[in-house]
């Protein structure tokens, strides 16, 4: 009598090759998603005897499936412009955590939760390395990477002052010109520091260099007694010019201008007054109107985020609003002796398995592991053409099984009609 469960075992296994490539085709336009395959493999066979030459005679039992195989190749990398969506290419998985459990993904598109950390869309924290004491250590473990706007720059103060400035060489003597320089303390707190030339002789100048008296608190005196109101009063001197209008007088960078007590509580900022641009005064001296072009100092306030970048090693570079940028972190990828042997677990998640081997932690670029491209993401690797030809081929497939189960069903009927 014919077996049924041999083409029952063909119908269920097209009929699982026929939902894989579905699935397959549904994914079509999912961010990072690896397409699968179905292998099959033939079932145990029953011993009929052997030939007259010794040769087994096999009566097979069907098929089934021997694997469902994960293809990962590489999708196309499509760029978004959106700052928090990062691509591989090449090897790897983001890692991510949620309630302790750890995932890996290839879906790179992220962004930033309320509480400012780079999540999934599931709100899986993105895992990474972080920037300590000025450095990135990969051996300090994974932490959530945080990049939220809330996220603060502490200030830098004021070390070094320059302003390009000419002095008209045919003012009065008496005439005064004024230069103003926004400084900052150590709390970050800003203050308007004024040159003021005053013209003493031919080729000739005094300075004075002061910020606002109400700036800085009274000073007790070295004897004792009521403190005493500062004047504003940082540094005074005298400028001489040569016959070109070149500086001569002083010959070097004046140094260690101090401003003490500030009323906001901020430390003590001494700083320094750059005359030369290496052997080139950045004071002159010739007939033409008193004027500044530029000023510079390398002080800032404090800043919060406004924006980062990712590299394509990882390393997410935030630009602040005071103008600083700062290395927030890196990005972690993870890679695994199976690729295979891992556990797709929905939403473009996997996890990891025995058959996977321990995943293996370490940045972009190293150890095998692939580079990223930050404001981009990688396109499912889904082609369309192959599983229209994979569909038609278990298409076939299944019709073929149909077939011998009507014949096998024909068989049985005429077995019956035997009697008649």
């Amino acid at each position: 009598m014919p077996t049924f469960s041999i083409p029952l075992s063909g119908l269920t296994t097209e009929s699982t090759a026929l939902s894989t490539i579905a699935n397959n085709l549904a994914n079509l336009n999912t961010t990072g998603y690896k397409d699968s395959v179905v292998q099959f493999r033939d079932l145990f066979y029953q011993s009929l005897g052997t030939s007259g030459s010794g040769d087994p005679i096999q009566s097979g039992a069907g098929a089934g499936i021997a694997a469902t195989s994960s293809l990962f190749t590489q999708g196309n990398i499509n760029p978004t412009g959106i700052p928090t969506n990062v691509a591989i290419s090449g090897d790897g998985f983001f890692v991510t955590e949620k309630d302790g459990v750890t995932s890996y993904t290839r879906a790179g598109d992220f962004s930033v939760s309320k509480t400012a950390f780079l999540v999934t869309d599931d709100g899986q924290q993105v895992l990474g390395f972080p920037f300590v004491n000025g450095a990135i250590t990969t051996g300090q473990g994974l932490t959530p990477l945080q990049l939220g706007t809330g996220q603060i720059s502490a200030p830098t103060p004021t070390g070094q002052v320059q302003i390009n400035t000419n002095l008209n060489a045919s003012a009065a003597v008496g005439d005064t010109f004024s230069t103003p320089v926004t400084i900052f303390d150590s709390l970050g707190a800003s203050h308007v520091l004024t040159f003021t030339f005053t013209k003493t002789g031919a080729n000739a100048w005094n300075y004075q260099a002061a910020v606002p008296a109400t700036d800085l608190n009274p000073i007790a005196p070295v004897g004792g007694g009521a403190p005493v109101p500062q004047t504003g009063v940082l540094k005074t001197g005298t400028l001489t010019f040569d016959g070109t209008g070149a500086l001569t007088n002083p010959t070097a960078d004046v140094t260690g201008i101090t401003a003490t007590n500030f009323a906001d509580g901020a430390n003590d900022l001494t700083f320094d007054w750059a005359l030369f641009n290496g052997a080139r005064s950045v004071l002159s001296q010739v007939a033409g109107p008193n004027s500044t072009s530029s000023t510079q100092q390398d002080g800032a306030g404090s800043g919060s985020l406004s924006s980062f970048d990712i590299g394509s090693d990882g390393i997410i570079t935030g630009s602040f609003s005071n103008g600083k940028t700062a290395i927030l972190g890196q990005l972690a990828l993870a890679s695994f002796p199976n690729e295979q042997g891992l556990l797709r677990t929905g939403r473009n998640g996997f996890a990891e398995t025995l058959a996977s081997g321990q995943a293996v932690v370490g940045a972009p670029g190293t150890g095998g592991r692939g580079t990223l491209s930050g404001g981009a993401l990688e396109l499912s690797n889904v082609d369309i053409a192959s599983e229209f030809a994979a569909m038609i081929v278990a298409q076939r497939g299944f019709q073929a099984n149909a077939r011998v189960v009507t014949t096998f069903d024909e068989v049985t009927q005429d077995t019956i009609n035997l009697k008649r």
